[in-house]
Parts: C-alpha cells; structure tokens; sequence
C-alpha cells in the first residue's frame, strides 16, 4: 500500500520544523510521519492515500457542523466571490455580535480577534487595565494559549517536579520566556476547594482575575466537581477579581451558551475561539459594559488587521443559526452523540480485563484514558496516573482501522452533527478490536 504521508513527512521535514506548523499534528504527537488528509466530508476525513477515516478530532472542536457542511460551502462559495478580506467595517459584524449578545445574558459587548490565544491576551490585558491589579491566577494543567505570562504549568510533568499542591512550583513551558513575564501569574491546584480558598486569602486582593476552564480539556476531559466553579465565581466578586471563563474550548460545544449556561455561571470576562469560526479562524472576547469599556479609544490597546474577517464571520452566522434552529437541535444533537459514545466506551472498559481504563465526558467532549485509577480529577492525577505512551498506541492502532482520535491522551474528542449512531457502533468495534491486540 502506498504510503504517501511518509513521502510528503520526508519532504516536509526539509523545509518546514519537525516537517509540520503545530506540534500537535507532528512527530512529537505521532511518534513519526503523521497522516496527511487530502479532504474532508461529513464525518469524514479522507488521507492522500485514500483511506478515510471516522473524525472524532473535528480540527480540535471547530467543527461542530462536520466536514463541507452544504450551508457552509454554499456560504463560503457566495461569499469568497464578493471579496476574502477588507479590514473595515462589516454589516455582517454587526449582525454577528447582535447574535451573541442575545444568546449569552452575561456578555452586553464583543470585541472579534483571530485565536483563542489573542483573544485571551486581550483578556488579561483588559482585566488588568480595568481593575489596576497585576496578578493572574490560574490553574495546573489549564491552557489559555502560548503568551508568555500564563504559559506555565500547562504541559503534563513528573509528578516529582511539581512541588507541594499548597504551592505549586511554577515550570514554564518554553525556552525564551523571561522570568519577568510571568512573575504575577499564581498557579494553584484545580478542583481542590481548599487550594482555591487558601489561594484567594493570600492573592485575591491583589489579582486583576482568575482564568479558568469551564471543562478542564487541556488534560483530556476532566469536570469541575459540583459547585467548584460557583465558588470559584464567589470569592471572586468577594476580593475584587474578574471571574474569567476561558471557553476556547467550550464554547458552542457544551450547550448554546458553553460552560457558563452549564454550571450556571456568570463571568465577568469570557473568550471563545475554535467552535466560534465553524472552521475558519474566529476569536471573541466578550463581557459586562462597564468591563468592555476598557477597549474603548485604545485605553486597553487591541488591533488587529485581520479581526472580524468577513468570510469567518459568515461562517460564524452561519454555524449558530444552523447549530440554534429548531430549539437548538444541533447542541441537543452534538451532545447526544457525545454521551452515546462515551456510554460505549464504558461499556468496552468494564468488560475489558487486559487494560484499565475510563473515559471521562461532559456531553459532546470525551477522552479515554488508560489509568488503573477510577477517576482522574485534576493536573497531578493526570500526570501521575495516566499511561500517554498507551494511549498513543491505542490511537495509533485506531487510524490502522478506519477510526482518527488525535494520538495525544492530553486532548479528545468531540461530536459534531454530522456523526451517527452507525458511526458510533463502527469506532466501538475497532475499539474492542484495539484493545485485544494491544499487550
């Protein structure tokens, strides 16, 4: 069989780095040549060799549509044809962000930026301006993009190095980042309320805001427990802080109004980014008047000539009022596909003598992780408990059968509406396949 990926990895490697654009498409992910996809359609990725393969990635959740979704191509198609790019003001802007407003009650403003990564420096920026304060608080294993003050204590690590869970040890991620940079930034453990209480009493008065993600999606899927992110929410509003929900991952995933209409939160800074674009690069963020303001006449400075591009912002309009028809049809449906097959993963975990493991979800988000431990709840667990190199070949063997799950155990996988159930039985059945052939 032909093996074309490898040819164009070879090539790749001469001119680009590690022969890839992220390393989480490269050979720090894949242990070698990655697969190079040729198309997509539905569910369905298609590589340069021919093979096609069930998409449980969906370009990391921003594809809750699926694949060439006939209203996106229709829209994309229409549009590329009146102009790609025009760094002015948009009609369609307008309409956009009308949209948002109306569906999520704790935003009143949007300001559009390209990633998830500038929407979120725009974030910090903005809660430090509005509130004078210097200090971040955030939590091991969160992701809120590569800026240097808050990439820190984002990657999974020897438990040895990690210090006392009072007081985490602060580990950048990177050569190159300064010591300055992230000076202010307060890294504390997630999901443990007594962390978090010790945390506010020492740096709360002094913290500009506390960042968090709805889901905990950067170590695969782990939820809050109940009542966390409400009390994370309170003592906030106690010392002053700005309660930042990071919905990079979660928004327009989890429900029509992400992790914040899930867990009945109402943060005073949120960012979107991956979903929101349904394809195309796309960024927000979002909040309270009074707190938006600070954007005004470049108080907190944010440009940027590529955001609210015309062809994402169609594309955004497009994706909601697909994904918000018939009383939110396509949140209902993304999230049942998302259950349906976590529910049958478990079942291949229970019945599975040769391997432990549990797979974790939260509606269209899962990830399976091989652990002999019942559940994995934070940072520490995750790099203490979780075997990465087994699940990369679990993954790896899954591609072998028709079936693409980003090889990374610190990632998942997502739903889209274009998945079915025949999609599902199909993936539980390679699945049990894998884990028989596995050592």
């Amino acid at each position: 069989m032909a093996n074309t990926s490898q040819s164009l990895f070879d090539r790749g490697l001469k001119v680009l780095v590690e022969g890839v654009s992220s390393a989480s498409r490269g050979p720090a992910t894949f242990g070698g040549a990655p697969r190079y996809m040729s198309h997509g359609q539905g569910a369905r990725l298609y590589d340069v060799d021919g093979r096609d393969y069930i998409d449980w990635m969906m370009a990391f959740g921003a594809l809750p549509l699926g694949h060439a979704h006939p209203k996106v191509v229709e829209t994309i198609t229409r549009e590329v044809a009146r102009g790609t790019h025009f760094a002015t003001a948009l009609e369609v802007e307008v309409e956009v962000a009308e949209m948002l407003v109306a569906l999520l009650p704790h935003v009143d403003k949007v300001r559009f930026a390209n990633t998830g990564t500038e929407a979120a420096m725009a974030a910090f920026r903005l809660a430090r301006g509005h509130t004078g304060r210097r200090k971040i608080i955030k939590f091991e294993g969160h992701y809120h993009g590569w800026w240097d003050a808050v990439l820190i204590n984002t990657n999974p690590l020897p438990p040895t190095m990690l210090g006392h869970p009072n007081d985490p040890i602060r580990i950048p991620d990177s050569s190159g980042i300064p010591e300055e940079a992230w000076k202010d930034t307060i890294v504390v453990r997630w999901n443990d309320f007594d962390a978090l209480e010790r945390a506010m009493a020492l740096h709360g008065p002094e913290a500009a805001c506390v960042v968090t993600e709805g889901v905990m999606s950067n170590m695969g899927v782990i939820p809050p427990k109940p009542g966390y992110l409400n009390r994370m929410q309170e003592l906030c509003r106690q010392h002053g802080a700005l309660f930042y929900l990071d919905e990079t991952v979660t928004g327009f995933r989890l429900a029509a109004g992400g992790a914040a209409e899930l867990y009945g939160l109402s943060p005073d800074i949120v960012t979107y980014g991956k979903a929101l674009g349904g394809g195309l690069p796309m960024a927000m963020i979002g909040g309270r008047a009074e707190i938006m303001a600070g954007l005004e006449w470049g108080k907190v400075l944010h440009f940027g000539t590529h955001n609210a591009g015309r062809l994402a912002l169609h594309l955004t309009k497009v994706m909601l009022e697909t994904m918000l028809e018939d009383n939110q049809a396509g949140f209902r449906r993304i999230k049942n596909l998302g259950k349906a097959m976590t529910d049958e993963i478990r079942k291949l975990a229970k019945h599975s003598n040769r391997h432990g493991l549990v797979v974790q979800g939260v509606n269209s988000m899962f990830q399976i992780f091989f652990t002999e431990k019942g559940e994995i709840t934070d940072y520490r667990d995750f790099c203490t408990h979780v075997d990465r190199v087994k699940f990369r070949d679990f993954a790896l063997r899954l591609m072998d059968k028709g079936i693409y799950m980003n090889p990374s155990a610190t990632l998942h996988s997502l739903s889209s509406v274009a998945h079915t159930e025949a999609d599902i039985a199909a993936t539980a059945t390679a699945m049990a396949e894998v884990l028989e052939e596995m050592p």
